[in-house]
């Protein structure tokens, strides 16, 4: 089956910078593909080329059988994209800002009502749906606007970051709708830079400086993981973070919350040395077990061995 998506060698350049560099992906009707990395990395340029509100300076973009490159509007009809301020008016309310949405893509009355009432209790905002825009949490901004952008049944959803900024949460909620709407054939493509939210999607695409590192599922990236991950729980972290960067064995230290994430080359060997180590060092710490690594552990070592 022809897949929903196909980009092929995509370029960009801003000047002296390449913000895209020969990107290739596909993506499947009805899955969650996500675009992974942190800034800079080009998610945002890729997401307004898809789009076809910026062109590309090379390769080819076909999105719901249009090729955006050639014909941009065409495709415009099949997508809604999401990015990052969407463009939601503060002054009317909740219902007022999907019915000018659904006014601008040409949503009949009828169906505006049955599809707004049937997004907003998804969404969970039924009871909110008289209170002003501009009353409401960041949360529950982005999920009005993931409501106006669905009000026209698109086949395909580009999403950018779009839970930045958001509480825990509303980013849970936030992602329940987006789950119920792959029963609908919607197919979607999330950008973020939360590695961990990264997690939920189909298939992803880690991206650093324009370059595609990888692409499969969460589950098969883990496995090319290069070492074994070690999780060291501590109220100490910051100390325990120097005090462990460099030890023989240890290639990678990352702050996660209140602990760190290691990546050794080998866990039943370091687990006893580096514990011995910290307790030398008189410095507090839980625990320090193997664990399995996240997409956050392979990312940053694929990073700094590249």
């Amino acid at each position: 089956m022809e897949p929903e998506i196909a980009v092929e060698g995509l370029s960009k350049r801003f000047g002296p910078v390449s913000a895209v560099d020969c990107l290739s992906f596909a993506v499947n009707r009805g899955e969650i593909f996500g675009l992974v990395g942190p800034d800079g990395a080009g998610k945002t340029t890729t997401m307004r080329m898809l789009a076809g509100v910026m062109s590309c300076d090379g390769g080819r973009m076909k999105v719901a059988g249009h090729d955006v490159a050639a014909n941009a509007e065409a495709v415009k009809g099949s997508i809604s994209y999401m990015p990052q301020r969407f463009g939601l008016y503060e002054d009317l309310t909740v219902d007022e800002n999907i019915r000018f949405y659904a006014d601008l893509f040409g949503v009949a009355r009828t169906e505006r009502r049955e599809r707004g009432a049937m997004l907003l209790k998804a969404a969970g905002m039924t009871e909110f749906r008289d209170r002003l825009a501009g009353k409401l949490s960041g949360g529950m901004k982005q999920k009005l606007g993931l409501i106006c952008a669905l009000i026209h049944r698109p086949r395909v959803l580009l999403l950018d970051e779009p839970t930045t900024g958001v509480d825990p949460v509303s980013r849970r909620e936030f992602w329940q709708v987006l789950y119920s709407l792959l029963a609908q054939g919607v197919t979607i493509i999330i950008s973020t830079a939360y590695l961990d939210e990264a997690e939920r999607c189909s298939r992803l695409a880690l991206l650093h400086k324009g370059r595609l590192l990888l692409c499969d599922t969460p589950e098969n990236l883990k496995k090319r993981m290069p070492g074994a991950t070690v999780v060291v729980s501590s109220p100490q972290a910051r100390d325990l973070r120097e005090l462990l960067a460099g030890a023989e064995g240890v290639s990678t230290v990352i702050l996660v919350g209140a602990g760190l994430h290691l990546v050794v080359d080998d866990a039943d060997r370091r687990v006893p040395e580096l514990k011995a180590r910290i307790q030398s060092a008189g410095i507090a710490f839980d625990e320090i077990t193997a664990s399995e690594p996240a997409i956050e552990d392979l990312f940053v070592a694929y990073v700094q061995g590249r």
